[in-house]
């Protein structure tokens, strides 16, 4: 099942249900972003206003996509939907702003595409082309560096090994802190920090002579 438009967002028929059970808390709050574009749609989703979980879906929806397909391109789509299905489930166990918000969605997506890989793997049948061709990047891809939420650049990014294109994704496309990078994937800050800037640097080199070759 893929979420691709707003009339295809889960049915919420018992969202103010689920914010009723705020009871148990799934997150440390930290200090909110300023002028966290999320926080205040979040703020009332989580009151259970199902027009400000649509508002909250617009925004992470197309950064988590974009995550998704370079982990696993044919599957992001299906991936994309179980992970909203999960947020709606366990909303009203939620307890946080929209840091905390931001970095549960992503996790939640993560484990789905972990998963996801791990069924994959165990099937036989799995044609190899299919996942050669995942990590593979075109030439045209070059021109999107500098616009990291364009298909190509995406595709740019998975071209990286796996836990740099992860890191690049969650840092630059998802827009969380290196901390919750850190916290994601299991890794230091500092490898974090370390990592994503030697992707960018391997990037901007792919870039710059990609572009000297006309």
């Amino acid at each position: 099942m893929a979420v691709g438009a707003l009339g295809d967002l889960p049915d919420l028929p018992t969202l103010r249900a689920v914010t009723a059970e705020r009871g148990d808390v799934l997150t440390t709050p930290t200090p909110q972003r300023a002028a966290d574009p999320l926080g205040e749609p979040l703020a009332r989703a989580l009151e259970g206003d199902e027009d400000a979980f649509g508002e909250v879906w617009r925004l992470l929806h197309p950064p988590l996509l974009r995550y998704l397909r370079v982990r696993d391109r044919d599957t992001a789509e299906d991936i994309a939907a179980e992970t909203w299905l999960h947020v709606v489930r366990d909303l009203g166990r939620f307890s946080g702003g929209p840091a905390e918000f931001r970095a549960w969605v992503f996790t939640l997506g993560r484990h789905r595409a972990i998963d996801a890989g791990r069924a994959r793997a165990a099937r036989p049948s799995t044609p190899t082309a299919e996942v050669v061709d995942i990590g593979t990047a075109p030439s045209a891809e070059a021109a999107a560096l500098e616009r990291v939420d364009t298909e190509a650049a995406v595709r740019l990014v998975a071209s990286l090994p796996g836990p740099q294109a992860e890191m690049v994704m969650l840092r630059v496309v998802a827009g969380l802190s290196v901390a919750e990078v850190a916290a994601i994937v299991g890794k230091k800050p500092g490898t974090v920090a370390v990592n994503v800037h030697r992707a960018l640097k391997k990037l901007a080199r792919t870039h710059r002579a990609r572009a000297a070759r006309g």
